[in-house]
């Protein structure tokens, strides 16, 4: 970014510079769910789940690996960002991002050019009217920017059983799910972000 050139951004990057640690997270959750790899267990929370065929699969980001392997018993997505692991692997997430010149030292938060360019992203990306035909990255990508919002959109049900968004919240968007909405999915952006995993868990 110092030179000016576009870096390849994760989802999960662009979560934690738009929102931070816990929206990286949230979208950690959501490509494990779309692979297969956690279920809703308890409301509020996820368990570990089994998928055939994993090693096939291009391997998830290192987030997402690390959010899984803290899953030995069933816990709350705001549980895991205070993990140990999680949040280590959060800080080495920081490192390459701080090196582009995204996060600002000592305290590393984002810088004005990240802001500005994760906005960019959102006005290119906006929400779609539906999620019908939509690959699991642009699922991820549109978590990433949008957060609640996408997720009632894209993964509503997971997303009320794992406790990742309002129960209100949801309720609301039921009622709201026929308004008309000016709305198309965006092209590229001057920012490019990485691909994700395969299919795995529809609504």
């Amino acid at each position: 970014m110092r030179d000016g050139t576009a870096i390849r951004l994760e989802p999960h990057e662009i979560a934690l510079l738009g929102d931070g640690p816990r929206a990286a997270v949230t979208v950690a959750v959501v490509e494990l769910y779309l692979r297969g790899l956690v279920e809703p267990d308890l409301p509020g929370t996820v368990r570990a789940g089994v998928a055939d065929a994993v090693e096939a699969m291009q391997p998830p980001s290192p987030l997402a690996a690390a959010v899984h392997g803290c899953l030995r018993a069933p816990a709350a997505p705001k549980a895991l960002v205070k993990d140990p692991e999680v949040r280590l692997a959060v800080a080495v997430m920081r490192i390459p991002l701080a090196e582009a010149g995204l996060l600002r030292y000592p305290l590393l938060s984002p810088t004005r050019a990240a802001r500005r360019h994760v906005r960019a992203l959102r006005d290119v990306h906006p929400l779609p009217a539906s999620r019908q035909g939509m690959s699991d990255h642009e699922r991820l990508l549109l978590v990433a920017l949008h957060g609640e919002a996408a997720l009632r959109l894209l993964v509503p049900r997971f997303a009320l059983r794992a406790g990742l968004v309002r129960r209100a919240a949801v309720g609301r968007a039921a009622l709201l799910k026929d308004s008309p909405r000016g709305t198309n999915s965006g092209g590229g952006a001057f920012l490019s972000c990485g691909g994700g995993g395969g299919g795995g868990g529809g609504e």
